[in-house]
């Protein structure tokens, strides 16, 4: 199934740019806030005590040029980032 544009072309391209990463996009629902999450591919034990990474994106956050920044670096921050395969 194809997701839906996030209606801020920086924060999606910022989605996408996650996504290039295996990243996978996770729909929110109804939420008022959130447009939906992005969750890392990977779920180690060495990595936020095996949990997924997830961070929400925002619908209409307060400067969405920062937002799209803050996505970039989750997925750049990614300690397994260098060792898809």
């Amino acid at each position: 199934m194809k997701r839906k544009k996030h209606p801020n072309p920086d924060i999606e391209a910022a989605v996408q740019y996650a996504e290039a990463n295996d990243w996978r996009y996770v729909p929110t629902g109804k939420s008022g806030h959130s447009w939906g999450k992005l969750r890392c591919p990977f779920n180690d034990k060495t990595c936020r005590c095996g949990d997924f990474c997830q961070n929400s994106i925002w619908s209409t956050p307060s400067n969405p040029s920062n937002h799209a920044r803050a996505i970039r670096r989750w997925v750049d921050a990614c300690i397994f980032k260098d060792k898809k395969g």
